[in-house]
């Protein structure tokens, strides 16, 4: 099964830590040039050297506008657009959720996929073709209760994905996106604090539910997140586009 990425000229977005930097990582290892945004100063200081950076927030069109003129100047090009850049949101009922988070959500997990997608697609049209990897969620196939700004973003990310992988398959752009399930890390930890928060229960007895809604009771890994974006972009997923494709353990249901 040929998943290497010999030659190929990545951007991942917020790919600097966590999921972001196992996909980049990845990417290099399998022979991939690769750029990555972020907005945390620190993780872009401890960035591996061989891996190219912005600083960027993906909601801003300024800071998409520079970080493309840097992979332009980087790369000289563009194979591959990883839109891994996303927040947790606010956690909370609907009508508790104030206006600001909502848009925040919205803002960086769904508008800033677009500002990044419309940038990268003349560039990637230039390179006669190539892949968009999109991050949605479970949270995109399932309810999520106190969730709503998230989940909402995510269920986007997937039509955003299939409708253009109908628009770009004539130019040989191949665009799918994967639905993470609980993914190991700090990002989850935050979560499960503030849902345990909100119940009134332990960590430890909400994260025992959580897992419960998973057919293998488990956690998925930050790297096997990043090897399936790995085979989407690769020769060996060269005939798969237009899908949502879970990795998670079976996630049955959100609680």
């Amino acid at each position: 099964m040929d998943t290497s990425a010999k030659g190929m000229r990545v951007l991942v977005t917020a790919g600097a830590g966590g999921i972001g930097l196992a996909i980049a990582r990845t990417f290099r290892d399998h022979g991939a040039r690769v750029h990555v945004c972020d907005v945390d100063d620190k993780a872009l200081a401890a960035l591996d050297k061989d891996i190219t950076k912005t600083k960027a927030d993906v909601s801003s069109l300024a800071d998409v506008e520079r970080l493309f003129a840097d992979v332009q100047k980087t790369l000289g090009g563009l194979d591959v657009l990883v839109n891994n850049a996303g927040i947790a949101g606010p956690t909370g009922k609907v009508e508790d959720i104030k206006v600001e988070d909502w848009e925040r959500c919205i803002a960086i997990d769904l508008n800033g996929m677009f500002y990044c997608t419309r940038k990268a697609m003349p560039m990637i049209k230039a390179a006669g073709g190539g892949s968009i990897v999109n991050l949605s969620s479970a949270a995109g196939r399932h309810g999520f209760p106190q969730r709503s700004p998230y989940s909402a973003a995510k269920w986007g990310v997937v039509g955003f994905t299939k409708s253009l992988a109908a628009e770009a398959g004539p130019d040989k752009v191949r665009v799918n996106c994967i639905c993470p399930g609980i993914v190991e890390g700090e990002r989850i930890e935050r979560v499960v604090e503030a849902k345990a928060k909100m119940l009134g229960v332990s960590r430890e007895a909400f994260l025992e539910k959580f897992l419960e809604t998973t057919s293998m009771r488990s956690t998925v890994s930050a790297q096997e997140i990043a090897d399936m974006a790995l085979y989407l972009a690769s020769a060996a997923g060269r005939h798969i586009t237009g899908q949502a494709l879970a990795v998670d353990a079976g996630t049955r249901y959100l609680v």
